[in-house]
């Protein structure tokens, strides 16, 4: 079958589209899925460098989540059979035509999303909706600032964030990008290329602060974000995509009396799966509800998955980077 397939670790030219990767077997608890559109997201620019929690053996497929058709069903399986419309999560393994994945890594599409919509919604809007709950359990009224808001997961945490009754404060490096946000429900932009972070989260705050910083960026945004925490606030580190792992300075925690706080969604769902469950139940309900839609703006076939990986790496995407099959 056709896959992108990596096989010695480093950037997107070291990956190959193969047509003739085996299909998977099918395991007794697994489900088997005719892919139609897979999520390119920032581990997957990590793991084929060997720089993610996850580390496959060599070759493997990347690619952490996708959306496709039921094939065949296991023995053991009894919550899908074949032809449902369902989406898969993982930490690779996504980018070819056939997966094979545990059943309790599959959920159905929810109402009214198509394939490109559906392929990339688990690692984003279930990170965010676990970082803004469970791990900030941020308020009505709180303001939060989310860096990188464009971006997949800063969609969704603007659009969450105001679900949610907070003020949103989405910063972005481009006025493109934060027009984006604007439709998405931010009550105030920041252009961080243009203007100093800090200083204009203080102008915006009146000089108290945000309550909730959604940080998916880190580099150099992490300390002046920090800086600009009100008191009580909670940092949630989301992710590092602009490369370089910050160092803060931890007295600033002591002054603002504020928390920082990790968010691996990864984890989360097989330490607590059963909170995780709630959360796709209510996020699911959200959706049938035409509350939540997905932004879906950069979508490649997979034929073209090195300009996928760039635009994720560049930083360039608004909303998901989808690959299609």
């Amino acid at each position: 079958m056709k896959a992108v397939v990596c096989r010695e670790h480093g950037l997107p030219d070291k990956l190959a589209l193969v047509t003739d990767w085996p299909e998977p077997p099918l395991g007794a608890d697994e489900v088997l899925i005719d892919v139609k559109a897979a999520g390119l997201n920032f581990p997957d620019v990590l793991i084929i460098q060997n720089k993610y929690q996850t580390k496959p053996e060599l070759p493997f497929v990347p690619g952490g989540e996708c959306a496709g058709v039921v094939r065949e069903v296991g023995s053991a399986v009894s919550r899908f059979k074949p032809g449902d419309r369902v989406i898969s999560t993982g930490t690779h393994g996504a980018f070819c035509q056939t997966v094979a994945t545990q059943e309790n890594s599959v959920f159905p599409i929810p109402e009214g999303l198509d394939f490109e919509q559906a392929a990339g919604i688990s690692v984003t809007y279930f990170t965010s909706w676990y970082a803004l709950r469970q791990r900030a359990n941020i308020q009505p009224g709180e303001t939060l600032l989310v860096l990188g808001a464009a971006g997949g997961v800063g969609t969704t945490a603007v659009e969450l964030g105001k679900l949610l009754g907070a003020r949103v404060i989405a910063a972005a490096s481009s006025d493109e990008k934060l027009a984006l946000c604007k439709q998405l429900g931010a009550d105030e932009v920041i252009n961080y290329s243009e203007v100093s972070l800090k200083d204009a989260v203080k102008e915006l705050t009146g000089g108290r602060g945000v309550d909730v910083v959604y940080d998916p960026v880190g580099g150099d945004y992490t300390e002046p974000a920090v800086r600009s925490m009100a008191w009580n606030g909670r940092y949630l580190v989301v992710g590092f995509a602009s490369g370089p792992i910050p160092s803060i300075p931890l007295n600033l925690t002591l002054l603002k009396g504020c928390s920082i706080v990790g968010v691996f969604w990864g984890r989360f769902m097989t330490e607590e799966p059963e909170a995780n469950l709630e959360n796709i139940q209510t996020l699911w309900k959200l959706f049938a509800e035409g509350k939540l839609k997905p932004v879906v703006t950069d979508v490649f076939p997979i034929e073209e998955y090195r300009e996928a990986y760039q635009c994720m790496m560049e930083r360039r995407a608004r909303g998901k980077v989808i690959l299609t099959l």
